[in-house]
């Protein structure tokens, strides 16, 4: 039971998310759908508080004396998602698509705190960001519970 609390904790941080959460759970030998599951949890609980919160919190503490260096790089990281979704996809259900790949392509950047902070800066939707932020959770989980368990290892040495 520690060990799945560790890894529902791990998922939650931001930068490391489930990404590092679910590889890390899966070398503890925990069972890679068990660890699938409550790695997704984890990840996905900050999301309303994020999209909800996160921006003003950033705004207010822009202008704090040791904060501050700290909260504009987020601020900044933010609007800079939010503006490159944008570019790429336009508005419509496009953007929603764009979000739901950046946060499931698991590259450094990207993930459900990048992109709801993004979704935050846009002002979209709050249910359709969150479905988009849960099926790129859900993407970059699989992506990541393969590449744990050496499918993509194994595909290459096939080819």
């Amino acid at each position: 039971m520690y060990k799945y609390l560790l890894v529902f904790l791990i998922s939650m941080v931001p930068i490391v998310e489930l990404r590092g959460a679910l590889p890390i759970g899966i070398g503890m030998g925990l069972n890679p759908l068990a660890c699938y599951i409550i790695c997704i949890l984890g990840n996905m609980l900050p999301v309303p508080f994020i999209f909800f919160f996160a921006r003003k919190v950033l705004i207010w503490g822009k202008d704090k004396k040791y904060i501050g260096k700290f909260f504009t790089f987020c601020y900044e990281k933010g609007e800079k998602g939010g503006e490159k979704l944008k570019g790429k996809s336009g508005n419509g259900m496009g953007i929603y698509i764009a979000l739901l790949l950046f946060v499931g392509i698991p590259l450094p950047g990207t993930g459900a705190w990048t992109g709801t902070l993004a979704a935050s800066f846009l002002d979209l939707d709050f249910k359709k960001s969150v479905i988009a932020c849960m099926g790129g959770v859900l993407l970059a989980g699989i992506i990541m519970g393969l590449a744990s368990m050496g499918v993509f290892g194994a595909i290459g040495a096939i080819f």
